[in-house]
């Protein structure tokens, strides 16, 4: 996400890198860049021109720090401006007692009601809560059936009732869900045009009949402006009490994410960012912030890894990690539990410094490589990697259909790793960073590995022998 926008604002920041001093006019100049890739990135036109006038106001009053160059100055003050236009944002849900407490989603078609509406509920059951499921989109074919699949991916409970009141399916849910105890209603309404008024009029009704404690307009972030425009009329016929944007991974751009709260006055409350139904977060003004400047976001990749370990198995590695003990098994294991947090591209934008990184082709294939090699190696060695001399390192190599060389370098990456492991220790999160260390120097290794096989194709040339003066 982003990724237009970053590229552009890195360009900016590094022409002010070397200036002696913030001036009108190098901040003027700046600005003129900002505006344009603000505009490019499809930010409403007011919500841009207010934007650099903050920027510029303040850049003007700030005193340049003596170790620290203009460029990064600037960064500071985008950041707190940006910080400032997308916040703030309670992204906590308030709940009713006694319940259930009732959430609906609205929104136009095929802005992603349906999942959005089986992420929140997987997101409701992660934090302790029992929600129900009400299928109260009625107009789409087939959209009970896909909530029906994705309440039995989650194991949560569903309403359904294939008639075309709206309002009465709406009643007979939530009194279904107070029945069963829960105590979380996601209520998942049908997709229509804000100018479509005997549609409106629907939503509008059922609103009206059932009370929701929140409504959340779920948001295509792809369709830029036209998202914040639905968002302004649906606002003016229902009050939302915030925004989720979907699909945010696919847009290069985001626009609606830097828009949507400066035109209507309703907060983003979570987005979007994958297929998958783990793949709902909670949205942080600050963190995005920082994904946007390419300064990356710590807090929510370390809250992913907190997820995929569980403290139990932290500590077991922490002690495997401190003996020296870490072997293959446990390397795939993390492995997984990266493919889990998103993979490496993902994780790379995450990390401070490594955003440009994350936007090579570097993809989970590498991953799928490595975890070949150690599927080929027998449980004592993947136990004990310095067993593994010349003709074992042949047999692996056959067994996963790699080249020699890239499982040698494999296995003398991952002893050095295991060896920069040992060396680091306390903190929760320190078996995750000497992960994220080790990992990079086993892609470079395996890298090194693919070359070294591509020089050992060459024809090599016969040396001539050097004359040696008397």
């Amino acid at each position: 996400m982003f990724d237009a926008l970053t590229s552009k604002f890195n360009g900016i920041f590094h022409s002010l890198s070397g200036r002696g001093r913030i001036t009108e006019s190098n901040v003027s100049d700046a600005m003129r860049e900002v505006r344009k890739a603000l505009l490019e990135a499809d930010v409403n036109y007011h919500v841009v021109k207010q934007f650099c006038k903050d920027v510029q106001e303040a850049a003007m009053g700030a005193q340049v720090i003596q170790s620290l160059r203009p460029g990064q100055v600037m960064i500071k003050i985008v950041h707190d401006q940006l910080v400032k236009l997308m916040g703030p944002v309670d992204t906590r849900i308030y709940y009713v007692s006694p319940g259930p407490t009732i959430i609906m989603l609205a929104g136009l078609q095929g802005s992603g009601k349906t999942t959005t509406a089986g992420k929140l509920a997987k997101y409701l059951v992660s934090k302790g809560k029992r929600p129900c499921l009400v299928a109260d989109d009625l107009q789409r074919p087939a959209a009970i059936d896909q909530l029906e699949t994705l309440a039995q991916q989650i194991e949560v409970p569903i309403y359904t009732e294939r008639i075309t009141d709206a309002v009465k399916v709406a009643r007979k849910g939530i009194a279904h869900a107070r029945e069963i105890g829960c105590d979380v209603v996601v209520l998942d309404t049908a997709g229509r045009l804000h100018i479509d008024e005997e549609m409106m009029t629907e939503i509008a009704n059922v609103a009206k009949a059932v009370a929701p404690h929140q409504i959340y307009l779920v948001c295509d972030a792809m369709t830029g402006q036209d998202a914040v425009n639905s968002a302004k009329e649906f606002n003016d016929r229902l009050e939302l009490d915030g925004v989720i944007l979907t699909k945010l991974d696919g847009d290069a751009r985001g626009g609606a994410a830097l828009s949507v709260k400066a035109v209507t006055g309703k907060p983003i409350k979570f987005i979007g960012v994958g297929e998958k139904l783990d793949k709902l977060e909670e949205f942080h003004p600050d963190r995005m912030a920082g994904r946007i400047l390419g300064m990356g976001d710590v807090v929510t990749l370390v809250e992913k890894a907190q997820e995929q370990f569980d403290a139990e198995e932290t500590q077991k590695m922490q002690a495997k990690m401190a003996k020296g003990t870490f072997g293959f098994d446990d390397f795939l294991k993390q492995m997984q539990a990266m493919k889990k947090m998103g993979g490496l591209a993902s994780m790379l934008k995450m990390i401070p410094g490594m955003s440009q990184l994350g936007q090579m082709d570097l993809d989970d294939r590498e991953i799928n490589r490595m975890e070949g090699i150690v599927h080929s190696m027998t449980p004592q060695e993947r136990r004990d990697p310095d067993l593994i001399d010349a003709s074992r390192r042949r047999r692996i190599a056959r067994g996963s259909g790699r080249d020699g060389q890239e499982v040698a370098a494999l296995i003398k990456t991952f002893k050095r790793s295991r060896d920069l492991m040992k060396s680091l220790s306390g903190g929760a999160m320190g078996g995750l960073k000497s992960l994220m260390t080790g990992k990079l120097d086993i892609f470079g290794a395996m890298n090194s590995g693919r070359k070294v096989k591509q020089r050992s194709k060459r024809k090599q040339q016969p040396r001539k022998k050097k004359k040696h003066r008397r």
